[in-house]
């Protein structure tokens, strides 16, 4: 379900469909942060702590590219905080419905490049940047913490069954 959520991103940008995969993209901190949660919850600020763990590379290039990545880090909670009441937890209703509605679509090929895209617009370029770095976020939370953990692939069977 959650690859098939990366993956529809991806086809967006293929499809140079920015503001719809910056759409998804921006519920991912969101879903991975109600995932672990028993209740399916989530807030600003465990949105942005999730942010800050998980956005960027875990090894020695994460020095030479921090500032890039805190800089995008911080683009992420100034939307989260935009899009949501920080302080409280709430049920992501919306990002969990789209993620579950992956489900029912056949998985896509992966192999999306973001050298392919010839943007000629900072905006598109951007939207790109802020979408790959989510995904790979998504993909190493996902591989480094969710797959082992016991609430989220509890949540992630509830979604499943859920119609």
């Amino acid at each position: 379900m959650l690859a098939s959520y990366l993956a529809d991103i991806e086809q967006l940008l293929d499809e140079q469909r920015s503001e719809a995969a910056l759409r998804e993209a921006f519920d991912l901190p969101e879903i991975a942060v109600a995932l672990a949660d028993p209740q399916l919850r989530s807030s600003g600020d465990r949105v942005k702590a999730w942010c800050h763990e998980w956005i960027g590379p875990r090894d020695a290039h994460r020095d030479t590219q921090g500032s890039e990545y805190e800089r995008l880090c911080d683009i992420v909670c100034e939307r989260a905080e935009r899009e949501r009441v920080s302080a409280l937890e709430t049920v992501p209703s919306l990002a969990l419905r789209r993620l579950r509605l992956r489900r029912l679509v056949r998985t896509r090929p992966r192999g999306f490049s973001s050298d392919r895209m010839n943007l000629p617009d900072p905006e598109g370029t951007e939207a790109v940047q802020i979408c790959t770095t989510l995904i790979e976020a998504g993909r190493r939370w996902y591989a480094h913490s969710a797959c082992h953990d016991p609430t989220v692939q509890s949540n992630l069977a509830r979604l499943a069954v859920l119609r």
